[in-house]
């Protein structure tokens, strides 16, 4: 089990001329604005208002820095499907994150997540298949596990997977933030990808 010392926000970078310097690995989390993403960094660095859970789904338009242990940084980008903003800034945040995946040279991974109980959007899909283009680890963690019945676990995860057109080399993970389900696993995974 992953102990959480420390845990904090950093900063916020619209520009490539703000990230922190590239001393520690780091892991992106992207996913749907209503994935449940801010419940997803509180509940797995044990902290309950390091992101903000807003009513309003897609207030995040900045790369979004957390540092974890002073071990690791979680970057959180902003959530895609949701945010009511022109098609400019939407074209400004796809540079802004296609200049992240791309440049960034200490990039360990990717945190994918989805909605366990619905087949993955187009954004998911893209989201996917450009993490898969610059040949960065994934990690699909499903969402919302608390909202399914048993017996729909297996064949939502086929679906979700099929969708996305899942690499036997990534890792899928279900996950809860009301039942805490699939944290110790996450951070399994986190660690084995800042450690290759």
């Amino acid at each position: 089990m992953y102990k959480i010392n420390k845990a904090e926000f950093m900063l916020c970078a619209a520009w490539k001329s703000q990230w922190p310097d590239e001393s520690l690995p780091e892991i992106v989390m992207a996913g749907r604005s209503n994935v449940g993403k801010s419940s997803f960094i509180n509940t797995m660095t044990n902290h309950s208002k390091l992101a903000k859970v807003s009513g309003t789904p897609g207030k995040t338009r900045t790369l979004n820095f957390f540092n974890v242990n002073d071990e690791l940084r979680l970057v959180d980008v902003p959530g895609y499907g949701y945010a009511k903003v022109n098609d400019k800034i939407k074209e400004s945040f796809g540079d802004m994150i296609d200049t992240y995946l791309k440049d960034r040279e200490n990039l360990k991974g990717m945190i994918l997540l989805v909605d366990y109980r619905h087949k993955p959007t187009r954004d998911d899909i893209e989201m996917y298949e450009y993490a898969k283009y610059y040949k960065i680890p994934v990690i699909v963690v499903a969402t919302k596990e608390d909202k399914l019945k048993r017996n729909d676990l297996q064949k939502n995860a086929k679906i979700i997977k099929t969708a996305l057109g899942f690499d036997k080399s990534d890792t899928f993970l279900r996950f809860s933030s009301l039942n805490k389900v699939g944290i110790d696993e996450v951070w399994e995974q986190v660690l084995q990808l800042i450690e290759k």
